[in-house]
């Protein structure tokens, strides 16, 4: 038996706070190649996935981006829209046809700021996807970017 990861939403957040955010969703779907935001763009919503792939990517001056993670469903696409200055610190792409649940950042903010258990549980949330997120990407521009071999570590 596996445990659920805690950072999928259902693992994350009490049935009263996921049926709270999800009263707030509305359904979006962005085709195979979509390009769903940009790093260094404006941060203004976020998205849980319902199906299909997203991949997180991470600019790299004269290459080809690269992939950080593969998102699937129950996973949270967009970790900035929660703290200043609201700007994308990944890229991502939808893989394959994706079908998410969006939400309104500055409406979800402000569902927050209104209710502090909420807010409470939604910043702990965000926070677990956030480090999950970062050791990612530490993971993945080592294994681009290490000397092979070299034994150091970061």
């Amino acid at each position: 038996m596996s445990t659920p990861s805690p950072i999928r939403m259902s693992a994350a957040l009490s049935a009263e706070h996921r049926a709270r955010l999800m009263s707030m969703a509305q359904e979006v779907n962005f085709a195979e190649g979509k390009r769903i935001f940009n790093e260094g763009g404006r941060a203004d919503r976020f998205w849980i996935v319902r199906t299909g792939t997203v991949t997180l990517d991470v600019h790299v001056p004269g290459r080809q981006p690269a992939v950080i993670e593969n998102l699937g469903p129950g996973e949270l696409v967009g970790w900035s829209w929660l703290f200043r200055p609201y700007t994308w610190h990944f890229g991502a792409e939808a893989m394959t046809p994706v079908r998410t649940h969006e939400f309104e950042a500055a409406a979800v903010r402000m569902m927050m700021d209104a209710d502090p258990a909420f807010g409470s549980a939604i910043g702990h949330w965000v926070g677990q996807v956030l480090a999950h997120r970062l050791l990612a990407a530490r993971i993945r521009l080592l294994d681009l970017y290490a000397p092979h071999g070299s034994g150091g570590t970061l």
